[in-house]
């Protein structure tokens, strides 16, 4: 038998190698997609405003996760550290609160199951990409952390029939958790129904008594919370007993539920575009057959990616049916040798499906990819449920044990046998999750993202001198999509060695597709005119007109022209329907870029400065690109 202490220590050596590990690979990770819009918006907007706080993205209400986001990016602009260093203080939270989570719903004697209930959660591929994925991990650490946390409390206080002296605080405590849990992710809506199943499952077998008796009052037990003696003659079920015992707890929460279900739905967008029931459940199937299945054997081994995608888990079809097997294994133990046990597997089944079909409805249109379901990010609370189903299952009395049997054996006597069997299930498994954890490593570092990112602070420190106009971050790096969060100017908003971004500039350089500093140049869409004077005979000396060799449509145009000037000062440019940039100048002979809206034959010009005076020589108007490309 292993002691308690044995068991404490072993668990704790078992959080720190995750920890140890996740360190590994957050350190080897770095940003990524909508890591870069969390920073653009951050960049681009008070972080302690509501439109920055309350902003849905991609459906999402998470203003904690954007107040998570907007610090980091305030101390360290475009920096992984902080990020990974968050990555790695929430995920220690969660271990832990899964930790105390088990030892509170198995028992404190349960020994070398418990330790098995922890190895699932800790080396489980379904946790993996989530906590790879910055912005995905500050949606789903915050929950599991928090969904294991509620549960061990709401199973302490039935178990308690509420009349711990501590109940008013766990009810307090686990009230506020749940809010600061759903500013993070609204998913974690779902801890409530999980918490209230939970703690039915786990209340059947303790402190229940015989059939056909009512709950009595206890003299003791004034003030408890929700004790159940106000309510005589109810029948004495799990589900009654779960209900009064921790009736204020479920009415806080289920306060806090409805009322962050309305916020929801009054600032998200997670309802629109279009959805298919037929899609849904293709990407649902996909979800548990080719990534929550294979995991229940380590995998998947095999990550692709197609960059800007992240990776996507392919088992080979005899891992999936390798998983299908242990899987129906381990419930024929589970119903076989533990009371209960069907009904925390029907209800983990329920949890698995349910929980998958609101994410795969919001992306369930007829242009998503099935593989989107194999990306793993959606599943990390579906392993917190099943590492509480495991904890429950243990936690359960055995059938075939008489009552006599029960009272004379003694704890943790099976332990022996156990552990030889355990240990070796348990390596396999570790074995087999290590070299996914692996495979989705080194496919995550297949991105260019970070390095594009380092090169490009480099290159605008170097360039800081000099204003430069805003561009889009590469295709492979962030798409189009995301405007306006995909411009440099977001992204970099907030880095504090670099040039202005400006609409008008004297050099007229480009970060090229790996981030360096290029020379840049305006494609030929339109040509302007030279100008009929010369430079000792200018021909603007007030409002004016620079001719183009053909119309230009409404859009945004980058023009580049030549000019001399008499003096150093300013002057207005604007096209038909767009507004008036002013454009400083230099005396003598120079080049500027103006970017501009609007359309039109011509581009009006108007000396702003006293006694400025200019000749225009041949320019044109178009989009920037690396000079190289242009010629």
């Amino acid at each position: 038998m292993l002691s308690r202490r044995t068991v404490s220590s072993v668990a704790i050596a078992l959080i720190i190698a995750q920890l140890v590990v996740r360190a590994w690979l957050a350190a080897t990770g770095n940003f990524y997609w909508d890591d870069l819009v969390l920073i653009g918006r951050a960049s681009s907007q008070p972080i302690l405003s509501w439109d920055y706080l309350g902003h849905s993205h991609d459906g999402h209400f998470m203003p904690a996760a954007f107040l998570v986001a907007g610090i980091s990016t305030v101390i360290a602009p475009v920096n992984w550290v902080l990020p990974a260093i968050t990555l790695v203080v929430m995920q220690a939270l969660a271990s832990l609160a899964v930790w105390r989570m088990i030892r509170v719903v198995a028992g404190r004697t349960a020994g070398i199951g418990a330790l098995a209930a922890l190895a699932f959660y800790l080396v489980t591929p379904m946790t993996v990409p989530a906590f790879a994925w910055w912005a995905a991990a500050l949606n789903s650490l915050p929950m599991q952390a928090a969904m294991a946390w509620i549960v061990a409390d709401a199973v302490l206080l039935v178990r308690s029939r509420g009349r711990r002296p501590d109940a008013r605080l766990i009810v307090i405590r686990s009230t506020v958790i749940f809010v600061v849990a759903l500013a993070f992710f609204e998913k974690s809506l779902f801890i409530l129904p999980v918490a209230f199943a939970a703690a039915v499952l786990a209340v059947r077998y303790t402190g229940s008594r015989s059939p056909g008796t009512t709950a009595t009052a206890d003299p003791d037990a004034t003030g408890a919370i929700g004790d159940d003696r106000a309510t005589p003659g109810y029948a004495d079920t799990a589900l009654t007993r779960a209900f009064s015992a921790a009736r204020t707890l479920w009415a806080s929460m289920s306060i806090v539920f409805v009322i962050w279900l309305v916020v929801f739905f009054s600032v998200s967008d997670a309802t629109a575009g279009q959805h298919s029931i037929a899609q849904t459940a293709r990407l649902v199937w996909r979800s548990i057959n080719d990534a929550v299945i294979p995991s229940f054997v380590g995998g998947p081994w095999e990550w692709e990616r197609w960059v800007p995608s992240p990776p996507m888990g392919f088992p080979p079809v005899w891992m999936i049916v390798l998983g299908w097997v242990v899987l129906a294994v381990l419930v024929w133990w589970a119903v076989s040798r533990r009371r209960g046990a069907a009904g925390v597997v029907i209800c983990t089944a329920f949890y698995v499906i349910a929980a998958q079909i609101p994410v795969m409805w919001n992306r369930s249109s007829a242009n998503t990819a099935l593989e989107l379901a194999q990306t793993m990010r959606y599943l990390p609370d579906t392993a917190v449920v099943i590492t509480i189903a495991i904890a429950l299952i243990i936690g359960s009395p055995e059938r075939a044990r008489t009552a006599t049997a029960v009272r004379h054996a003694r704890p943790g006597a099976d332990d022996r046998g156990l552990v030889p069997v355990v240990a070796l299930v348990g390596a396999l498994a570790v074995a087999s999750a290590t070299i996914s954890l692996v495979s989705f490593s080194t496919s995550w570092r297949d991105d260019p993202t970070g390095d594009y990112l380092a090169t490009a602070k480099r290159s605008l420190a170097a360039n800081r001198d000099h204003p430069m106009f805003d561009q889009s971050l590469p295709l492979e790096v962030l798409l189009p999509v995301a405007y306006p969060n995909n411009q440099i100017s977001h992204t970099f908003g907030r880095v504090r060695d670099r040039p202005e971004f400006a609409v008008t500039t004297d050099r007229l350089n480009v970060l090229d597709s790996a981030g360096n500093l290029v020379p840049g140049a305006v494609t030929p869409a339109r040509k302007i005119r030279p100008g009929r004077g010369a430079c000792d005979r200018p021909e603007i000396t007030g409002p004016g007109r620079l001719s183009l060799d053909g119309p230009l449509i409404q859009w945004r145009w980058t023009i580049g022209v030549s000019y001399c000037a008499n003096r150093s000062g300013q002057l207005d440019m604007s096209l038909e329907g767009g507004r008036t940039v002013r454009v400083p100048v230099q005396a003598g002979l120079h080049v500027v870029y103006v970017q501009l809206e609007g359309r039109g034959r011509a581009i009006a010009v108007r000396p702003v400065t006293a006694g400025l005076t200019l000749h225009t020589g041949e320019g044109r108007v178009g989009e920037v690109a690396e000079a190289r490309l242009v010629g």
